[in-house]
């Protein structure tokens, strides 16, 4: 079965960073578009970041130029390294992956989620 299983979050100050992996296992990684969505307290999930299955990456206003999202095929994960990091980042994390190879769509299996809290 499909699984993902994110890692890497925590509590870091304003203007710190983070970097988030998350694991994928149960299908052909390589094949499958995935992404990053946040959802922080009393708001809806919303989209961070995505990556094609060839490495084509598209971000959220908000955090592009500070967030950059990769994979690596052979291990069958994907990354988000997060720099300058705000308050209002302040959220949890969950990793996607989507039903094709382009970011499209909504994805159809999610992560547990990690906490990524911004604060001094």
């Amino acid at each position: 079965q499909v699984q993902l299983v994110e890692s890497g979050g925590g509590l870091v100050q304003p203007g710190g960073s983070l970097r988030l992996s998350c694991a994928a296992s149960g299908y052909i990684f390589s094949d499958k578009a995935m992404g990053w969505y946040r959802q922080a307290p009393g708001k809806q999930r919303e989209f961070v970041a995505g990556i094609t299955s060839g490495g084509s990456t598209n971000y959220q206003v908000s955090v592009k130029g500070r967030f950059t999202m990769s994979r690596d095929n052979a291990k069958n994960s994907v990354y988000l390294q997060m720099n300058s990091l705000k308050p209002e980042d302040t959220a949890v994390y969950y990793c996607s992956r989507f039903r094709a190879s382009a970011v499209i769509g909504t994805p159809d299996y999610w992560g547990q989620g990690t906490q990524v809290t911004v604060s001094s």
